[in-house]
């Protein structure tokens, strides 16, 4: 099909409106014609004259040659023809439309009536290229123009309905793909809950069973550290959702424990709490009995082979059992003290709605709850470490990073990995200590890095 150019047609509200103006004439030979909400009588002899006017048109053939009328009939003539063309071309797009929307879901009654509409149409375009060769056109093209352009909004109206039933299907096709992969998310969940709790639960370390002092390497203090962070954060993630369910104010909880900190991530603040459970737990790690009570340490000679007996002991026991076994241990003594320590008796009060788990813990007892269990299971991989750290000669020692002290990577380790990707998109901010969240160790000339987080705003003031 030839194309139009756009000065051929004139644009379309303004045609619009000129058509609804002509018809508007044309009605008030009629003799009554309605003018600002007025009606206005016309005199009989115009009347008599446009039904002369009007008998005599109505003699002449539907179709005429526009060579016989002036350039003026000519070109509106033309006007209504193409204006008919569009049409029936937005009559086509809509049933296209309507075709596709029929096909899914399946819709054969709908498939069919479409494709009647536009083989119907087809034809219609066919007959509207045969009246422009014969040069045959509407002898009314006002008003021919007026329903062109009614057909035509009808069609986009149409058309759009179709587009607004197919994105309706496709948001709910999206609405069950999320209801599907919500309900996968809660199953993987659970799945990971599960492993997690039979990993507690078992509370055995992934190294060799026959491990004797004198093989003792770095690699299994790592081995060991692991576990005990990876117990440490389930700790962490136990108290935060006891938090949550008892309407703390995290954002205040996490500045209390460490202030004036630009968090990256608004889940960035977890962190802060495990700053927090680290700190306390390692408390007291550079000493050898690792323990409140005043007590002499070991003797020199024998002290590697005493913390890795204690080591043995209780790296494949659970830790609710030994003490349960031996509550007047030493390790029994470390669980009781660190829970004193760690769980303020504010924390307790709203956790459980009393002291009673504290005064049971005091009198020498141990309550039997999933938040105690989860808190042995951390306090013992801490005293695992701590008594591994001693059975090497010289002993592990443990280090951590004053607050704005620049990165290193050689002593440090970022846990928010987006931090250095910042620092090195932007090479003249330094970056810069915020917190320690895990302390580190020396192993003879062996460092384990310690866990640091990195605040962009401390590394400007510190620089400043």
């Amino acid at each position: 099909m030839d194309s139009v150019k756009p000065s051929a047609v004139t644009p379309k509200k303004s045609k619009f409106a000129r058509n609804v103006a002509k018809v508007i004439q044309l009605r008030a030979a009629t003799g009554i014609a309605p003018v600002d909400g007025v009606q206005k009588v016309v005199s009989q002899e115009e009347v008599k004259h446009d039904k002369h006017h009007r008998k005599s048109a109505a003699s002449r053939p539907q179709p005429f040659d526009i060579n016989n009328n002036d350039e003026h009939k000519k070109s509106l003539a033309l006007e209504a023809l193409v204006a008919k063309m569009f049409a029936s071309v937005s009559c086509v797009k809509a049933a296209y439309a309507q075709l596709q929307y029929s096909q899914s879901p399946y819709d054969a009654d709908g498939i069919q009536a479409a494709d009647q509409f536009v083989v119907s149409e087809l034809k219609n375009l066919s007959e509207l290229k045969q009246c422009y060769i014969k040069k045959q056109f509407d002898p009314s093209p006002e008003t021919a123009l007026v329903l062109a352009d009614v057909q035509e909004q009808k069609s986009l109206s149409k058309t759009y309905e179709v587009m607004g039933k197919k994105l309706e299907s496709q948001l709910r096709l999206k609405e069950s793909e999320i209801m599907y992969l919500r309900e996968k998310m809660e199953e993987s969940n659970r799945q990971n809950r599960l492993l997690e709790k039979r990993l507690n639960k078992s509370g055995h370390l992934s190294m060799p069973d026959n491990l004797r002092l004198p093989g003792l390497s770095p690699s299994h203090f790592i081995t060991v550290l692991l576990h005990t962070v990876k117990s440490i954060r389930s700790f962490v993630k136990l108290m935060i959702d006891e938090m949550k369910s008892t309407g703390w104010d995290l954002d205040a909880a996490a500045k209390c424990i460490v202030s004036d900190v630009a968090y990256r991530r608004a889940d960035d603040k977890c962190f802060a709490f495990e700053s927090f459970v680290s700190r306390e737990m390692f408390d007291g790690f550079h000493l050898t009995n690792f323990s409140p009570q005043k007590e002499s340490p070991p003797e020199k000679k024998n002290q590697q082979q005493l913390f890795f007996k204690r080591f043995v002991e209780l790296k494949s026991t659970k830790a609710t059992e030994y003490i349960a076994h031996k509550p007047k241990s030493k390790f029994a003594n470390f669980c009781r003290a660190k829970y004193l320590q760690l769980i303020h008796p504010q924390m307790e009060t709203s956790f459980f709605g009393n002291l009673s788990k504290r005064s049971l813990v005091n009198s020498g007892e141990f309550p039997d709850t999933n938040f105690f269990t989860t808190f042995a299971e951390m306090a013992r991989r801490v005293w695992l470490l701590h008594c591994l750290a001693y059975s090497f000669d010289p002993e592990a020692s443990i280090f951590q990073v004053r607050r704005g002290c620049r990165f290193s990577e050689v002593y440090m380790e970022c846990v928010a990995e987006d931090a250095l990707l910042s620092s090195e998109n932007a090479p003249d901010v330094d970056p810069s200590v915020a917190f320690t969240v895990v302390p580190g160790f020396r192993i003879g000339k062996t460092v384990i890095q310690c866990r640091v987080y990195l605040s962009p705003l401390q590394a400007k003031v510190n620089r400043g």
